[in-house]
């Protein structure tokens, strides 16, 4: 540089550095205009960093490009190499400061005593390592109301919080050897650290701690201490010997219980809590049951309401009913209430009180529905009531922030598992038609809502009236630990009344029967005149007894019967009605035929035609000019509107708003209808009783009867409610009708099964378990109430089993206890196989009158008795008549006259001593001590021990007769007849000539048995039989008495093991089926061998519908190299439902993709299979893809318009499908967000927005 070079002739000054003398170069500075020139120094510690800056420096080379080093270009161009890091790769938080320092102050004068530093129990808690309500709020999720599935759900509700002390007292009870029991390499890893000590050489070190070694102490070596002794430090022997006793005491009074898994079972371990004797023990009470679910009598008024709740958090025009005041009553304070009331009778109240409690408390409340349109339909009256309201669905979020936000139960099921913050805020979760929870698909969502629900979230249950609520309020209660009152009422605001339509023409309109008046009375004259009526008019062929059940009427006469049945109720003004009709197909028939039908005034047509374009601008032009839509236009403005899930969701909701408008005069509907909000007719008119519940055809459940028919009565405008059905055919059985109107509702059932998704989002949470989940589930309520008597009763077992005594004895000590299981399971064995045998044809025949053989009962065994009759009783159990011969002078044959009935002892073998395990050894068969005398007995077949070869000549019918004539008091003297003595001399004869046994038929040679899993278990009988001779205790003096001691103490460990059993997670009915989804899990490589949630496991953990499926296909990229529409029509598979469709035409992409689909379908029930999962149906069936041709040209951008002609599927479910598509397409794409595949990330928002457009995400009226 100093040489210098064209294009780099620059200045340079020498600048000293520091105080050393040592100079360094550095650019020229025009220093012309300084005052005084000092000799350029730097500052003591170097130079300054004094640089030309950087925009000088483009400036100079923009404005004199010749200076631009153009031949240089190693030095214009510099590459500077990264030097790799890894470390940088790795980002840790800064640790949250563990204390506070808090101010200490005087509490009466408030004066300043000091500082103390107090320790903060929850900093390090997070939403990815914590449970707990204490952990600081996930920042990631603010933007989200459902939380992450990396989140830990908040601690559930009625489980016990682990501690840290309890979890260090739990483990003091298990034995660790810390010599092989330490795990060297971590779980997940395939290499650790080995502790292993390698040999080295010796070193100085070494050799000092050998010379350290402690060697024995002569006693001259401690004689020569002198006053050193004190130093040495002897242990105190009497405190060593202390110590040893009760290590000795405490090892043998200890009973080996199995280790704790569960972390309820952690506190509650049933150890031995000390050594104190029996007498020294308090006599414990037996404490009352706690009850959880309490009854609220609705029958007294509430007189001071007002005067309790001065300040009311909502008010109401009305005045509440007593119900709904009781119901506020406990929700003021603060407790969980289950309102189970009738249809319309204003179960709504209780919620919205709640809501305004939670707007005052300043606190959250969560409204959950089991349908999406219900969600829309509450919205929009919340909103009208309550301003804060949000709303969230599958695919519609508004103000997710509002204190009431109104969702499914399957969003609130994903909110629990993702931990969301929402939760932390909720004062009350409302469950509306709880009676939903019987939904055989769904159900279960309602159980893992409620078992995982944390401790401060209080429950509303709202209902329609069930048979069973206090069981269902008893579950919930004991599974949350607090109680909850149940609110009942069977009061109808508006009575209904129950009639038969018969006619079908103007002529017979006017027959209309009554059959269930207002008070609930059934009339059997109505019914008979219906009957009547129909005879009229039937024709000779037709004419018959009664109803003839379910035969319907000719399709043909459908329109004659609907039009005579609306003019007579257009006479009666009993308009509007509801037609519950349970065929979409029906429905449209029926509305096409009333063609002719007007019912609507100008100006209601004017009405209907505003309304009807107003709501329907938003869709686009070829929209609403569908032929749904043009169709539906033209029957509303004549007063009829249809309604079911084929219509178009938002012609849907024009209907609903209609007929509440009251401007739709009749409205043909399915059962969905009925379900959901408050919309009141004047009369209901069932087409049919009969439904298909997707299996076969049946009636209507009284349960379904009832919520339909509710609608019929507008409160505060009818006095009655009408509920007609119409008889188009025959007129239904009074039976059937009389269980229908008046029968109980269904019962609440547990619908809880095991899905993926759950196991999952479990398994991923260490202190969550499956079996806790299963443990609280509605079908495990009955066998795990009485956990708590279990547990005591366990105790008191525990201390009896620890003090039992050994058997003293040198021949018995070895063998006596399996000498008695091997007795146990003989004679468990031969009680099965004996009714086996005896069942079988046969054997039956083989026991015919006559035949001898050797019966046990209570009061002798081994007695020869002759078979006198046999008969079938209850389930095909074959019962025996027996004669058999006894001691004249015992106390049994005083009573032998009076024949033994099969409830006595002889035969009932409940009874603790026939379960008693009796030694099997060799014995003769009774003989009678004193004269020879009979008895009848009658016995079922686990009573009969051998059937001999042997047979007697004997009139059964005679004997019998003979003992029952000498049963009567007037000839119970007389002597028995010949047949009897006979037969009881014969007997006795066998006996005395065959005393150590007579032979059995043998079931192979003589019986003719050709099972072969019969035939091993009759060797295995015999091969047991044989071995018990070569038992050391039978040969023992006092046998007879040790096993009777031994009997007793194996009965007290067998109803040990039995508690355990039932109180440890083996009792759980789904266990089995866990086991083996968890294998599927394992072999799927969702879980490792440990059951740690894999990457795999964590991506099914975002889908919500086909979890295994979804995630098979996204790992092997079978949708990464397809087109986003492709993609689309692929997933519809999974959504679409409807079994019966037109046959798509598909491109070749879109075929390989279904075969794929169907491929990895048959993988995955192959391996089911072989785990021995039971599964309903093949699983290759769940997927349909009937609608793959229409999704793909809907993503194409094809108008609805000409999509609809691609299929035969009606356009409210094509809707349905493509709106639940969207929500698999944003599972998938959280899918590809969370294995970092960004081209399945882009292509999946592509296919979101390609099918998110026009009438299919048409924003709903109920939002707008």
């Amino acid at each position: 540089m100093a040489n210098g070079e064209p294009g780099f002739d620059m200045n340079f000054d020498l600048v000293e550095v520091g105080v050393s003398g040592s100079v360094q170069v550095c650019p020229k500075i025009d220093r012309s205009k300084e005052r005084i020139q000092l000799p350029l120094k730097t500052v003591p510690l170097g130079l300054p960093p004094v640089l030309p800056k950087i925009e000088d420096e483009f400036e100079k080379f923009l404005t004199n490009l010749e200076e631009l080093p153009i031949h240089d270009v190693d030095r214009a161009q510099k590459f500077i190499p990264r030097v790799p890091d890894p470390l940088n790769l790795l980002h840790t938080d800064v640790t949250s400061l563990q204390t506070t320092i808090q101010v200490e102050r005087n509490p009466t004068t408030g004066k300043l005593l000091g500082y103390k530093e107090e320790y903060l129990p929850d900093m390090g808690k997070t939403a990815q390592n914590s449970l707990s309500l204490h952990r600081a709020p996930d920042p990631t999720s603010t933007g989200d109301v459902r939380g992450s599935s990396l989140n830990f759900p908040f601690w559930p509700g009625g489980q016990d919080e682990p501690e840290l002390e309890s979890l260090l007292k739990a483990t003091d009870n298990v034995d660790i050897n810390f010599e092989t029991d330490l795990l060297t390499v971590a779980p997940g890893l395939l290499e650790g650290m080995n502790f292993t000590v390698t040999p080295q050489k010796h070193t100085v070190e070494d050799a000092t701690s050998v010379t350290e070694q402690p060697k024995v102490m002569t006693l001259a070596d401690i004689m020569t201490l002198g006053d050193d002794l004190d130093d040495l430090e002897l242990g105190d022997d009497e405190d060593y010997d202390k110590e040893i006793e009760e290590t000795k005491e405490t090892s043998k009074e200890s009973v080996k219980l199995q280790r704790s898994e569960s972390l309820e079972k952690l506190v509650d371990t049933p150890a031995d809590k000390g050594n104190d004797s029996p007498s020294s023990a308090p006599v414990r009470r037996a404490e009352p049951k706690e009850e959880w679910a309490i009854n609220i009598d609705v029958k007294q008024p509430v007189d001071d309401f007002y005067k309790r709740i001065p300040d009311m958090a909502y008010t109401w025009p009305f005045e509440p009913d007593v119900f709904q005041k009781q119901a506020i009553l406990h929700l003021e304070s603060h407790d969980s209430v289950f309102v189970a009331a009738h249809t319309s009778a204003g179960k709504t109240v209780v919620a919205e009180y709640a809501i305004a409690l939670s707007l005052k408390h300043m606190t959250r409340t969560v409204y959950t529905s089991p349908i999406k349109a219900l969600s829309n339909q509450k919205y929009r009256d919340f909103k009208q009531t309550f301003n804060d309201v949000g709303l969230i669905t599958g695919d519609v979020q508004i103000n997710q922030t509002a204190a009431c936000l109104i969702m499914t139960t399957e969003i609130l099921r994903s909110m629990l598992y993702n931990g969301s913050d929402v939760i932390r805020d909720l004062e009350w979760v409302i469950f509306d038609e709880v009676h939903y929870i019987n939904d055989a698909e769904r159900g279960v969502v309602w159980e893992e809502v409620l078992i995982m629900l944390p401790q401060h979230v209080n429950i509303i249950l709202l209902s329609a009236t069930v048979p069973n609520t206090i069981e269902f309020a008893a579950w919930i209660g004991r599974t949350k630990k607090k109680k909850i009152y149940v609110i009942s009422t069977t009061k109808r605001p508006v009575p209904l009344e129950h009639f038969l339509y018969t006619g079908n023409s103007n002529k017979t309109s006017s027959e209309l029967f009554r059959i269930v008046d207002a008070k609930g009375s059934f009339s059997t004259t109505g019914y008979q005149k219906a009957i009547d009526a129909k005879k009229e008019r039937a024709s000779k062929s037709s004419q018959s007894f009664g109803a003839k059940g379910h035969r319907g009427g000719h399709p043909s006469q459908d329109k004659n019967v609907w039009l005579s049945v609306i003019d007579m109720l257009k006479k009666k003004e009993k308009l509007p009605v509801v037609a519950f009709t349970f065929s979409k197909k029906k429905i449209d028939e029926n509305a096409n035929n009333l063609h002719s039908l007007d019912l609507t005034t100008a100006k209601e047509k004017s009405e209907i035609h505003i309304f009807f374009h107003s709501s329907i601008k938003r869709l686009k032009g070829s929209d609403q000019q569908l032929p749904q839509v043009l169709h539906m236009e033209d029957t509303l403005k004549r007063g009829i509107g249809v309604h079911h899930s084929g219509i178009l969701p938002i012609l849907k909701e024009v209907v609903e708003l209609l007929f509440q408008k009251g401007l739709v005069k009749i409205l043909f509907a399915t059962e969905t209808f009925a379900m959901g909000v408050n919309m009141p007719a004047r009369t209901v008119v069932f087409d049919s009783i009969r439904k298909h519940d997707g299996t076969h055809f049946r009636d209507l459940l009284p349960g379904e009867y009832i919520q339909m028919a509710g609608r019929a009565g507008r409160r505060g405008l009818d006095t009655t409610g009408t509920v007609i059905i119409l008889c188009k055919g025959d007129v239904p059985e009074m039976s059937d009708l009389h269980k229908m109107m008046l029968g109980k509702p269904t019962l609440l059932q547990s619908r809880f099964r095991l899905t993926y998704s759950m196991i999952l989002n479990l398994l991923r949470v260490e202190q969550l378990r499956v079996e806790d989940m299963m443990k609280r589930s509605f079908s495990e309520f009955h066998s795990q109430k009485d956990v708590a008597k279990r547990k005591e009763d366990l105790q008191v077992l525990h201390k009896k089993v620890s003090d039992l005594e050994d058997i003293e004895c040198f021949m018995c000590s070895n063998d006596l206890e399996t000498y008695w299981e091997a007795c146990r399971d003989y004679h468990d064995l031969q009680k099965h196989l004996q009714g086996i045998i005896l069942s079988h044809p046969a054997a039956v025949k083989a026991l015919s009158p006559g035949r001898v053989v050797i019966v046990n009962h209570a009061v002798n065994n081994e007695v020869l008795g002759v078979v006198l009759k046999s008969s079938s009783g209850a389930n095909n159990e074959r019962n025996f008549t027996i004669l058999v011969i006894c001691d004249k002078n015992s106390d049994s044959s005083k009573n032998s006259d009076s024949a033994i009935n099969s409830n006595s002892a002889i035969n009932s073998n409940k009874s603790e001593e026939s379960n008693a395990v009796a030694p099997v050894i060799k014995t003769k068969l009774f003989q009678p001590e004193g004269a020879c005398w009979h008895e009848m007995v009658q016995c079922k077949a686990d009573s009969i021990a051998i059937v001999t070869t042997k047979t007697i000549r004997i009139d059964g019918e005679k004997i019998i007769n003979d003992v029952k004539k000498r049963e009567q008091p007037r000839f119970r003297n007389d002597p028995p007849s010949q047949s009897v003595t006979t037969a009881t001399q014969e007997l006795l004869r066998l006996t005395e000539t065959n005393s150590d046994g007579l032979p059995g038929l043998d079931p192979i040679k003589d019986l003719h048995l050709r099972d072969i899993e019969l035939v091993e278990k009759f060797r295995s009988l015999e091969l047991m039989k044989e071995k018990f001779s070569k038992y050391n205790c039978v040969n023992c003096p006092r046998f007879t008495e040790h096993f009777s001691q031994i009997s007793s103490n194996m009965k007290l460990k067998e109803d040990y093991k039995r508690l355990q059993f039932l109180l440890s997670d083996a009792s759980l009915t789904l266990l089995p089926e866990y086991q083996q989804r968890v294998e599927v899990l394992k072999a799927l490589n969702y879980i490792d061998e440990h059951n740690a949630v894999q990457l795999k496991g964590r991506v099914a953990c975002e889908i919500s519908t086909h979890e295994l499926m979804i995630t098979e296909l996204v790992f092997e990229n079978a949708l990464t190299d397809l087109h986003p529409t492709e993609i689309a029509a692929l997933l519809s598979s999974m959504v679409f439902e409807q079994k019966n469709c037109s046959e798509p035409r598909l491109i070749d992409t879109l075929e390989k993709g279904r075969d794929k689909i169907l491929e990895k379908a048959g993988q995955i029930s192959k391996i089911q299979k072989q785990m021995g999962m039971q599964v309903d149906s093949e699983y290759e069936e769940t997927f349909k893809f009937g609608l793959m041709e229409v999704v793909f040209e809907w993503a194409r951008g094809i108008p609805f318009s000409e999509i609809t002609n691609l299929t035969d599927v009606q356009e409210g479910i094509i809707v349905r499908c493509i709106q639940r598509l969207h929500e698999t397409l944003r599972d998938v794409r959280n899918a590809a967000r969370i294995i970092g595949d960004p081209v399945l990330y882009q292509k999946m928002e592509e296919a979101s927005s390609m099918i998110k457009r026009d009438i299919v995400f048409a924003a709903s009226l109920y939002t707008q």
